[in-house]
């Protein structure tokens, strides 16, 4: 029974077409069997995936898909549901999410019902760190309504309590898990809010402290990640959580619910009496030194311009609003929350823009500058996952909706969310996100956005710097940026994609003014 959870997916599990039969040198020939035996880490942590939804998570959901060239896909029911057949390797999230956490060092929010396995993916997450099971298992922090902040981190001396003259002469018996590079911490809204106060510095500094102790929580690899568990994230539970700990979690991922063809492996697991984190291969395990190289080939996987440019796009639509302030700058959604005000309201009343066709005015906030560098990261970590040399528009497009799901809200008074089969987005808010997505790539594309782009061009000409730039050529770009700006101007409708590029136009103007006195007053 024992042999069917060491079996492992053979490599290369995503092959290049490089890959074949090669000619033989003498140097293959005796070469050491120890190099042969060693597997790239992409390539292990590809062959971690596959045992683990083979093996350990009963998961045949295959939710974030690739395709080279249109998939084939079925219109199943009188809904028109659409069932999709990916032409590439495709991948379950509840397993691939919480895999690329660990590789990067993120925070991930698994939300589901109980018994949907969440707490069981986390724990399997650190084992693959080095940990025994009864470890990972201790080091659970269970939330509940009577959690403390010493049941969280630990608690001080009583010896030193009773006898110290200073808060700092006053030893602290940590807690172990603060440590370990996988944390997990179980309905994290159950926990009080003080005791979520505390876990908010662990997670976004690093550090915990008490008594006037501080004590680092990063391990040796200096990678640790978090999962945390919760049976929604729309605000459900004992305590509602803070907005400054919803916001640290990097991805959010739902669970799985069980699929009932997989019955005999569940009836197969009660008679052995077996659990999958007891079974992990110690080939899959991952050392600190793996874990920190991982992380920082993950990092250097680049992103090309194109794909920068469609995500620059992307991003532009959501800040503006038409109403939100009487000074230009001050149009966000921002200043109508910060002022106290409904963003749906200021949306609804502007009557200069079309809706429908506007993806900004589908969303009552904007974005972070933590949410764009998490979703980098994780554009990153699936495209090196993949084993692509680069980051495209698939990749950024496959981890969007669970980075951003929580972090960019729907606007429910949209009229979109009132039209027929799309009402079912108003629920189903990572589908939503992903058409967002697709919108803003089409709009880019209609536009010519990647062929035609004055405002790059006048930044990038910036950018190379003022050095040996006359007075005479600086009044050149100053004409040049006014006469952009009454193009866009005399146009009519103002979108959240043309706000951002009007900040830059002012932004240049200023840089060009104040270059043009500089010269001017000059010895």
């Amino acid at each position: 029974m024992s042999d069917r959870w060491h079996k492992l997916s053979e490599a290369p599990t995503t092959p290049h077409p490089e890959d074949g039969v090669a000619p033989l040198t003498a140097t293959d020939l005796f070469r050491a069997q120890a190099d042969d035996a060693a597997l790239p880490l992409d390539e292990k942590l590809r062959q971690t995936y596959y045992w683990i939804v083979n093996r350990a998570v009963i998961s045949p959901y295959y939710d974030v898909e690739f395709s080279s060239g249109p998939a084939l896909s079925f219109t199943l029911g009188d809904a028109g549901a659409e069932l999709t057949l990916p032409s590439e390797p495709s991948y379950s999230s509840n397993v691939l999410l919480p895999l690329l956490t660990f590789a990067v060092g993120g925070k991930c929010l698994l939300i589901g019902g109980p018994g949907r396995g969440k707490t069981t993916v986390a724990v399997l997450m650190g084992v693959l760190a080095g940990s025994s099971p009864d470890e990972v298992r201790r080091g659970v922090q269970q939330g509940q309504p009577q959690l403390t902040i010493s049941d969280l981190v630990g608690i001080p001396l009583p010896r030193d309590l009773m006898s110290a003259e200073r808060l700092s002469d006053i030893g602290i018996a940590w807690r172990e898990w603060l440590t370990r590079p996988v944390k997990i911490v179980d309905e994290y809204n159950r926990i009080p809010t003080k005791t979520q106060s505390a876990l908010l510095t662990m997670v976004a500094e690093g550090y915990v402290e008490s008594h006037d102790q501080m004590r680092r929580t990063a391990p040796a690899s200096g990678v640790e990640s978090w999962f945390f568990t919760a049976n929604d994230d729309a605000g459900g539970g004992t305590f509602p959580v803070i907005q400054a700990l919803r916001d640290r979690m990097d991805v959010t991922v739902p669970a799985a619910g069980f699929n009932s063809r997989f019955f005999d492996e569940l009836v197969a697991r009660v008679e052995a009496g077996e659990k999958p984190e007891e079974h992990v291969p110690a080939e899959l395990v991952f050392p600190a030194e793996e874990q920190t190289a991982m992380r920082a080939a993950i990092r250097a996987i680049p992103v090309p311009a194109d794909v920068r440019r469609r995500l620059e796009f992307f991003l532009s639509h959501f800040e503006f609003v038409q109403g939100g302030g009487r000074r230009f700058e001050y149009r966000t959604k921002d200043t109508v929350t910060t002022g106290g005000g409904r963003v749906a309201e200021a949306i609804e009343a502007n009557s200069g823009a079309d809706l429908m066709s506007d993806p900004g005015a589908q969303t009552l906030n904007g974005l972070s500058v933590r949410a764009l560098q998490t979703l980098v990261v994780y554009a990153k970590a699936i495209a090196w996952f993949r084993g692509r040399e680069a980051v495209s528009v698939a990749d950024v497009a496959a981890v969007l909706p669970f980075v951003l799901r929580g972090k960019l809200l729907p606007n429910p008074t949209h009229p979109r969310f009132d039209v027929g089969a799309e009402r079912e987005l108003s629920t189903d808010v990572l589908s939503w996100l992903t058409d967002l997505f697709a919108e803003s790539c089409r709009q880019y594309d209609a536009l010519g956005r990647g062929s035609d782009d004055p405002v790059g061009a006048l930044l990038a000409q910036a950018d190379a710097g003022l050095d040996g730039v006359t007075a005479l050529e600086a009044g050149r770009r100053i004409t040049a940026i006014e006469s952009l700006l009454r193009t866009m101007a005399g146009t009519g409708k103002l979108y959240g994609r043309d706000f951002d590029d009007l900040m830059a136009l002012k932004y240049l103007h200023q840089r060009y003014t104040a270059y043009v006195r500089w010269v001017e007053r000059r010895p």
